[in-house]
């Protein structure tokens, strides 16, 4: 009797319904590097993100800008920051700037198409009025910071306070580690939501940028790293994943695991000067080499059955997010124009990307005096004006950065640091990534 009505259940469609349209985690680390994730270096312990990665699509041709703001900008609008004036470095805390209010951002879309949307973790994306602020730019609810860095126990950033919970300052956060403190908000979120709803969220964890803090626990497991911020950086990926792994639980108890899309990207490489390693690609954050623009990134989704446990390497820029997600979601078309293309399909059918082409960055500021411009077209890539910083190719167990490196270490020129003052000579150079040779350099 009980089988019949077991059969009956399932037959009749009482069974709960999938949501009309598939929660989306759009996750974003900070300062994560190519090589700080298990799944690119067996050295790092990262089980969850690796299965998401190895069970998903791992995106090995992902791109995003060399920073942190810009990055953040270029997902939510779809748009190169080129565009509106975000190419230069990042929005300061004292900047009277933001992402300008008359673009429309991703969620608020989605928010219009019956999803609840939710935003945790760094905004940097200004703050100077609250029209530029998350609640005010399509998100039901804020749950972070608005700064580029906060300290992960004291929520300070240069002797103020920076914690919200929506626009309110939240100080019951004081004394938690921020990277728990962010999953478990999460947790509470997925928990709350009707699994018949569509869900956004755009989970950015602070970690693993400076400062680098990490419970003693994690650092335990890499007794043998000599280098005390790659050890710190270790740790703080090990715990991110143990967060990850937390949240992917709390999906599936909830039954909503089959019916969501994560998406998993850095906002930039990793900063060696602090640890961060993208070994084999030249360079890292601050710089417009490979290693400052190309990072890990992976999308698991139920539905990508073609690329299950493959690797696309097709060319995908975070712009793209835009209105790939939009497809993803069955949200048709969007009205204004977009640097992005929909590559939903591409990557569902493990088939050519639709993008040729991006630019990397454009910055005509006199700071660098000589600029920082590049471009992509199939498989050639031109710099011209100043690459970034950081312009070496760093081993993850060459002591490059290490604890004695001091402030004036790192803004003149050493063997692997590069100065943005040192002179106006203009760098230009011309590679093709696919044979992997220098073409020009003048």
């Amino acid at each position: 009797m009980i089988l019949f009505w077991i059969l009956m259940w399932s037959v009749l469609g009482v069974s709960r319904s999938k949501p009309a349209s598939p929660h989306i985690l759009f996750i974003v680390t900070d300062d994560l590097g190519w090589n700080d994730v298990g799944f690119h270096n067996p050295d790092i312990i990262s089980p969850n993100i690796d299965a998401l990665a190895r069970k998903g699509t791992i995106l090995n041709n992902s791109y995003v800008q060399p920073l942190c703001s810009p990055s953040r900008a270029a997902i939510m609008t779809g748009v190169f920051p080129y565009r509106y004036g975000l190419s230069h470095m990042v929005i300061t805390d004292r900047q009277d700037v933001c992402v300008p209010t008359n673009m429309t951002m991703f969620p608020k879309i989605l928010k219009a198409h019956g999803y609840s949307t939710h935003m945790i973790g760094k905004w940097h994306m200004g703050f100077c009025k609250w029209d530029c602020t998350p609640t005010y730019r399509g998100f039901d609810t804020f749950y972070g910071f608005y700064s580029p860095a906060i300290d992960y126990y004291t929520k300070q950033i240069d002797n103020g306070f920076d914690f919200r919970d929506n626009e309110n300052v939240d100080k019951a956060v004081v004394g938690g580690y921020m990277t728990d403190q962010l999953a478990d908000r999460v947790n509470k979120i997925i928990n709350e939501n009707n699994p018949d709803n569509p869900l956004f969220m755009f989970i950015a964890f602070n970690s693993v940028h400076d400062p680098l803090q990490v419970p003693q626990p994690y650092l335990d497991k890499y007794p043998n790293i000599r280098d005390k911020n790659r050890r710190f950086i270790s740790g703080m990926v090990t715990s991110l994943d143990d967060n990850i792994g937390r949240i992917t639980k709390t999906l599936k108890d909830k039954g909503m695991f089959n019916d969501t899309i994560i998406v998993f990207t850095s906002d930039n490489g990793g900063w060696t000067y602090f640890g961060g390693n993208n070994w084999p690609l030249r360079g890292g954050k601050l710089t417009i080499f490979e290693g400052g623009t190309r990072v890990p990134a992976f999308v698991h989704a139920p539905m990508l059955k073609e690329g299950k446990g493959k690797i696309y390497n097709g060319m995908i820029h975070a712009v793209d997010w835009f209105p790939t997600l939009l497809k993803a979601a069955g949200i048709a078309s969007h009205d204004e124009k977009l640097d992005g293309v929909d590559q939903w399909d591409a990557i569902k059918s493990m088939t050519k990307s639709k993008r040729t082409e991006f630019v990397y960055n454009l910055d005509y500021h006199p700071f660098p005096l000589q600029g920082q411009a590049a471009i992509r077209l199939k498989d050639y890539k031109l710099i011209e004006g100043f690459p970034g910083t950081h312009q070496c190719w760093y081993q993850p167990d060459h002591p490059y950065q290490g604890p004695n490196l001091t402030y004036t270490d790192f803004f003149y020129p050493s063997e692997c640091l590069v100065s943005w003052v040192e002179g106006q000579k203009t760098d230009k150079y011309l590679f093709n990534l696919k044979s992997k040779h220098l073409l020009i350099h003048s």
